[in-house]
């Protein structure tokens, strides 16, 4: 029995698929014609790119026999026939838990041992290094077998106390909170860091990424799933049972890791089932079951419709044996309807912005390079008729000046040439802000200031000097870029005056967007700073951690940052080398029409057809390059909403228009 959710993810990716090949399409049709340079070009790949690579990352949390997955179970694999996650009474999943599908590996389980945190290293490094990870093959046509494998996340393992305290599963300042220990100073601790498994399901297929969560408020929970892996999440689910409510140690989690996250928040109260009394009448357990979720809304600050009642145990059964009223009794279809309405509208307009504006892009880019191509064609077509029925001498006399022109132009190329320079060198010194050496620095004098305050209570005050200090690095580089975007244009502008060249400016980089995604870190990780935080804080290796991670987070907005001014300096740099050689060829295509004319007494009237062909040929060029833009542009904003289900306007392009002949420039 499938689900509105799972449909609905299935129209997500059909509808990414289709702003796929509607990227492909237009950018062939450019790149057919010539209309692309390198900087399009790369542009172009990089759209698809992200549009293959984009994953709907939904992260359960909870506490230890919540449910948890079983919900996942009941709302992703139902259609398994079993269950997939191990759902079990007590502890199930005792290491992060990450499902996705990679169609360059194998179906597999990579386990990362525990003994892997001593090292010190973030699971984000550890990824690169396969041969650390220990892979078990998944048997997707054997679900037995394949649920057998899975059931190595809730693997366990008994070392020394001292180990135990090595990998953070031992805290002598906090006893109440420590592993029972036995007779032997043994203790229990997970035999797992970190578990992927690669499965090709059909929604993980599509882009869907499942992050399922051991508890976060025991000792030793890996500190990278609350600084990384959560805050990476477009959306967290977090459970509690019914027959609890909000306990001391769900109150913790929901405080001190998704109190006032950004992203969406969905707070479910599993296993309504065992609140059924046969003491009690229906109406009286649906009055309790109310109070219940009135408490949690309270208690947790959060709006009534946020907080789902519902029994996943229930939902699975009813998917998996097909009973329609066993599913509505769960009460799951709820849920899926406010994931619908929520998140996946929400995800679609991101994707969609993104391919709109690279498209816009692309566009804007085309259409300047085919405008100057039709001007120096209605050049060439004005001076040939303006010699029809003129003499010879009269010929030669516009030779010899096109071979003026053709000098006076040559000046241009020093110019430009002494324009580029001046481009690299500022280039270099704008650049330079957003280094990775510049990030590491700071982060570095973070740590320190932090490892030296009495108790690390100093920490907060280095980590909000630190926002300070590379917001300055942002903005230092914003006023650089704008020096800068000031002086190319009034060059360029005494540049087309002199020379006819119509160079132009794309717009920069908008530094407030680089500013927005910092202000997001600091205020997720703020409150691992805190003053609530100083048991954690002064825990060895915590704050040279929470300094890796950290460092790695602000090195993705940096690189981005200095990416994408990267491409717009290439963007301005390639420009003047293109407009330069377009007009060298433009000059070179004139001389030999001259000449053809001198050869032959109907070579005029042949080189003005030929002309006037090729000009109607990019006219009609022009008008595929809008038309095609303009489609690409409104598949993108043709976004999958909460009831749009298999809509047949989001199906998959077809190759209905004929393709402008090639030649038309």
């Amino acid at each position: 029995m499938n689900s509105p959710l799972l449909t609905s993810i299935d129209t997500l990716a059909t509808w990414r698929r289709g702003l796929d090949l509607g990227v492909e399409r237009f950018s062939m049709l450019l790149s057919d014609h010539g209309l692309l340079d390198g900087e399009d070009k790369a542009l172009a790949q990089a759209l698809r790119q992200r549009l293959a690579a984009d994953r709907l990352v939904v992260a359960f949390v909870a506490e230890f026999s919540r449910g948890k997955s079983e919900l996942i179970n009941a709302l992703f694999f139902a259609d398994s026939g079993r269950r997939v996650m191990p759902a079990t009474p007590g502890r199930t999943t005792m290491c992060p838990v990450e499902l996705g599908w990679d169609a360059q590996q194998p179906p597999s389980l990579a386990l990362l041992p525990i003994d892997t945190r001593i090292g010190g290293q973030p699971v984000a490094v550890l990824r690169e290094q396969p041969e650390l990870w220990q892979q078990v093959p998944l048997q997707v046509t054997d679900a037995d077998a394949m649920a057998a494998a899975l059931e190595r996340v809730t693997h366990t393992q008994r070392v020394p106390v001292a180990h135990a305290r090595a990998l953070g599963f031992w805290n002598d300042e906090h006893p109440e909170d420590n592993p029972p220990c036995d007779s032997d100073d043994m203790v229990e601790v997970p035999a797992w860091r970190h578990a992927l498994v690669n499965l090709p399901h059909p929604l993980l297929r599509r882009g869907l990424v499942v992050v399922d969560t051991p508890g976060l408020n025991a000792i030793g929970a890996e500190p990278e799933l609350t600084l990384s892996l959560l805050p990476s999440a477009h959306a967290t689910v977090f459970v509690l049972a019914a027959d609890t409510g909000v306990t001391k140690a769900d109150l913790t989690v929901w405080r001190d890791h998704l109190g006032d996250r950004a992203f969406e928040r969905f707070v479910v109260l599993n296993k309504i089932d065992t609140l059924t009394d046969p003491l009690r009448s229906a109406d009286e357990v649906e009055a309790l079951l109310q109070r219940q979720c009135q408490s949690v809304c309270q208690t947790l600050d959060v709006p009534r419709e946020r907080v789902f009642p519902l029994s996943a145990r229930d939902a699975l059964a009813g998917r998996v044996r097909s009973d329609g009223e066993l599913l509505a009794r769960s009460r799951l279809p709820v849920l899926e309807d406010a994931l619908l309405q929520q998140l996946l509208p929400q995800r679609s307009r991101v994707i969609g912005r993104m391919v709109e504006d690279g498209a816009r892009s692309l566009h804007q880019g085309a259409v300047r390079r085919l405008a100057e191509r039709q001007r120096q064609v209605g050049e060439q077509l004005y001076e040939l008729k303006s010699l029809s029925g003129k003499s010879l001498a009269r010929l030669q006399l516009m030779t010899g000046r096109l071979d003026a022109e053709a000098a006076e132009f040559e000046r241009c190329a020093p110019r430009l040439a002494a324009l580029r320079m001046v481009l690299s060198r500022e280039s270099h010194a704008v650049l330079d802000s957003l280094s990775s050496e510049q990030v590491r620095d700071a982060v570095l004098r973070m740590r320190s200031d932090s490892e030296s305050s009495l108790l690390r209570l100093g920490a907060a005050r280095a980590f909000a000097l630190l926002g300070e200090r590379l917001r300055g690095l942002i903005f230092e580089a914003d006023r650089r870029l704008a020096e800068l975007e000031s002086m190319l244009a009034t060059t360029q502008g005494q540049l087309n005056g002199e020379f006819g060249l119509t160079l132009g400016m794309p717009p920069r980089p908008v530094a407030a967007d680089f500013i927005d995604e910092l202000k997001r870190i600091e205020h997720g990780y703020a409150r691992h700073v805190s003053i609530t935080q100083v048991w954690r804080l002064a825990q060895p290796g915590f704050i040279e951690q929470f300094s890796r991670l950290l460092l790695s987070k602000l090195r993705v907005i940096f690189e981005g940052a200095a990416h994408e001014i990267e491409g717009w300096l290439r963007s301005v740099g390639s420009q003047m080398d293109e407009q330069l050689r377009e007009h060298r060829k433009a000059l070179q295509q004139r001389r030999e029409a001259h000449g053809r004319i001198r050869d032959a007494e109907s070579g005029l009237e042949r080189s003005i057809a030929d002309l006037e062909a090729q000009d109607a040929r990019m006219a009609r060029l022009a008008e595929s390059i809008d038309a095609e833009f303009d489609r690409v542009r409104r598949r993108a904003a043709m976004a999958p909403s909460a009831d749009t289900g298999a809509s047949p306007r989001l199906q998959l392009v077809t190759p209905a228009e004929p393709a402008v002949a090639r030649g038309a420039a």
